[in-house]
Parts: structure tokens; C-alpha cells; sequence
């Protein structure tokens, strides 16, 4: 595997755990009440949806076997250029919801 795209897959890998550490223990009251640990939530997100953008132009095969690829990409320009329109409930669902299915496709992906 390319030593770059390598790079990105530890990056979505490390990012998404980040996410999982952060929201550890939490409440979804407690997510929405806490403006860093938001803040910490999308930045991490936003790694993970930037890494996916450069494996998409470099490798669109390989992001193509990442489900959802094109939304999570979506869903980072979302918090970047919609960042006055985030609603704290879907960025607390998908962190509940997506990121086992996304460490599990990009530790398979590792392994190759």
C-alpha cells in the first residue's frame, strides 16, 4: 500500500478513536452543554472527512470500500463551511452510530 495513503487510514483511525475516548462516559446532555468537547468532537471529524477527501483523489477504489464515503465527506464540509448551522444531536448520533462500522472497514484496510 502507498506510503501516503497509509498515512490517511492511520489518521481517520486515530481521529475517530479520539472521538470515542472524548465521548466516553458522556451523556448526550452532557455533549451538547460542553462547547470544547464539541469543538473536539468536529475537529476530529473534520480530520476524518479531509483524509477520506485525499484518498478518494488518490485511491477512489479504496475509498470507495469505506460505506457512507461520500456522506462522511459531506458531512465534514458541513462542519466547515456550515459551522453556524450544526445541530449538536446528529454530530452526538453519528459518533454514536458510524464509528464502529468506519474503525472496522479502515483497520481492515490496514491489514492489507
Amino acid at each position: 500500500m502507498d506510503i501516503e495513503l497509509k498515512k490517511y487510514l492511520h489518521d481517520i483511525l486515530e481521529a475517530a478513536l479520539d472521538i470515542q475516548s472524548f465521548i466516553a462516559d458522556k451523556s448526550q446532555l452532557e455533549y451538547v452543554k460542553n462547547r470544547m468537547l464539541k469543538a473536539a468532537v468536529e475537529r476530529k471529524f473534520e480530520i476524518i472527512g479531509e483524509a477520506l477527501t485525499r484518498i478518494s483523489k488518490k485511491d477512489r477504489a479504496m475509498a470507495e470500500s469505506i460505506s457512507d464515503f461520500r456522506q462522511i465527506i459531506s458531512f465534514r464540509n458541513v462542519l466547515i463551511h456550515g459551522y453556524d448551522s450544526i445541530d449538536d444531536v446528529i454530530v452526538w448520533d453519528i459518533s454514536q452510530q458510524a464509528l464502529n462500522t468506519l474503525l472496522a472497514q479502515v483497520k481492515q484496510l490496514l491489514k492489507q
